[in-house]
């Protein structure tokens, strides 16, 4: 099987860096580029420097470039940065794997219309773990539709600047479609003061940002006298960078069109 060439935007970085040591370690796949921000300290050095090894390949600031010397960009850095990294992909013609979140309507638009174009992988999280939870999320929601309230609790590590999490919303959105809901109507995000009674449609958030947690997720359903909780609790960025190579895998060969998680790991 011939290895997937990948490049990795924000390779200097903390997922960055946990996405090249992976990349090195993958007989799947071979890491051909790196790039980062313009001005970045780690421009021209070795993309394996930063978790002590040699890679042979150079973190650069161009973008377009490192694109195109691959088959498939993964990134996870900022919305802003993603888009520009898209717009590449699809001029270049190139898969993509986006692990960034914090999305708006419009970024989510523009991800859904390179699609039509080229290959696309696009998830709040890409760890197998987590997207376990998301299947069994659907089950739980069913199976608890009636007299059971719901909640998602996150926490992060302090450095993190969206919230809720892109993987706290995913799991709210497969709760609100298992149960016939529209996310947008039923959310409640944080409560303050005199909220009054809590309505029983109600799919709550809470986020706590602290430390250097690298991501802890749980979904309670409350009902009269139990209470049921799906956890997943992340220990390193690792799981994360793992499922994206699989994921870069996946798209090896594939024409145009969206994917996530799901498909990758075969669970629709």
């Amino acid at each position: 099987m011939t290895a997937v060439r990948v490049a990795i935007a924000g390779a200097s970085g903390r997922m960055g860096k946990m996405l090249v040591e992976a990349a090195l370690k993958d007989e799947g796949v071979e890491l051909v580029a790196a790039f980062d921000r313009q001005g970045a300290p780690a421009i021209g050095h070795d993309a394996g420097e930063g978790i002590g090894v040699t890679s042979g390949v150079r973190i650069t600031e161009d973008a377009a470039a490192a694109i195109a010397a691959a088959d498939c960009v993964i990134d996870f850095t900022r919305p802003e940065g993603t888009l520009v990294h898209l717009a590449h992909a699809v001029q270049a013609g190139k898969a993509m794997v986006i692990g960034t979140t914090g999305f708006d309507a419009a970024g989510k638009a523009a991800i859904s219309e390179a699609a039509k174009t080229i290959p696309l992988v696009f998830a709040p999280n890409m760890a197998v773990g987590v997207n376990a939870v998301f299947k069994l999320l659907d089950v739980a929601a069913r199976i608890l539709a009636e007299g059971y309230d719901v909640e998602v609790i996150e926490t992060h590590h302090r450095f993190k600047v969206d919230a809720p999490s892109g993987t706290a919303l995913r799991m709210g959105e497969i709760v609100a479609q298992a149960l016939d809901r529209e996310l947008d109507e039923c959310a409640a995000y944080g409560r303050h003061g005199v909220t009054g009674e809590r309505k029983a449609e109600t799919i709550g958030f809470s986020a706590i940002r602290g430390g250097d947690v690298v991501g802890d997720h749980t979904v309670l359903f409350a009902g009269i006298g139990e209470r049921i909780e799906i956890t997943h609790k992340s220990g390193s960025r690792m799981s994360y960078a793992l499922g994206s190579l699989r994921a870069a895998r996946f798209l090896a060969g594939r024409g145009k069109g969206l994917f996530d998680m799901q498909d990758v790991l075969g669970l629709r």
